[in-house]
This record gives C-alpha cells, structure tokens and sequence, in this order.
C-alpha cells in the first residue's frame, strides 16, 4: 500500500494517479508492493533527518529509508517539497516533472538502483526516465 503524508501546506491533487503509477514502477520491476509512505516536507525537516540517521549536513531533495524485505518492497521516502521546487527552476523543467523524478527515485533505491558512482548514477536516470514515462493522467 502506497500512502501520502504531508508535513507541511502542500498535498498532491490526486493521490491515485500516483499511488497508481508507482505501484506500475514496482510491478515493471519484477518486485511486490508492500507498504511504501512517502512524507512530504521542508528542507529543515530533511536536513535535520539527514544529520540524525546519515551524518550528512547537507541540503537534498528525498531520502529513503528501505525497510524492504526479500522482493517485497517497504520504506519511507521524505520528500522536501522546497528543493523540488529549486531543483525544478535549475533543471528548467516543471515542478510536476521535478516532482515525478524525486518519487520514482526512492522506490528505484528501493529496487536495487544506486547513484553513488557515476555508472550508477548514469543507470539511475534512465530508469527515473524510463519510469516517468508509465505515468498517465486519467482523462474524463
């Protein structure tokens, strides 16, 4: 089960398409669904889940803690709505799509993809692109 939780004013239009779409990346994986909750905040609530749990100071735009177990897939993955926003403004392209990107990436951790070394992070967006491109807005 895919749930969505909001710690701060943003909320996603419309969760099914999402829950929708990412339940499709784990099943085009070869993987199952279990329970994946993804928090939505600001940078101080990341960067200070970033120093407590990774040792890092810096600022990020998700971090996912992988509770998977066997091909099952569980985890949380906070989502800082605020680098989203920079990020989608540097890249040039829209929040929408900034935001799709940072979804998929957590469960693709979740998958078995890194992006530490360049190869993988090389592998990390092909499949980010891959994976966006399964995702469909319903039309009435």
């Amino acid at each position: 089960m895919i749930s969505f939780n909001y710690e701060l004013d943003f909320k996603l239009e419309d969760e099914t398409i999402y829950s929708d779409w990412i339940s499709k990346v784990i099943s085009s994986e070869n993987r199952d669904e279990g329970e994946i909750n993804y928090i939505f905040c600001d940078d101080d609530y990341l960067i200070e889940l970033n120093q407590k749990y990774l040792d890092h100071d810096t600022l990020t735009d998700v971090i996912s803690f992988d509770y998977s177990e066997g091909n099952e897939l569980h985890g949380d993955i906070f989502i800082s709505i605020e680098r989203v926003r920079d990020n989608a403004a540097d890249f040039k392209v829209a929040f929408d799509e900034e935001l799709k990107r940072v979804l998929v990436h957590g469960v693709l951790h979740y998958c078995g993809y890194k992006d530490k070394s360049e190869r993988d992070e090389i592998l990390m967006r092909q499949k980010e692109e891959e994976k966006m491109k399964l995702f469909h807005v319903k039309h009435n």
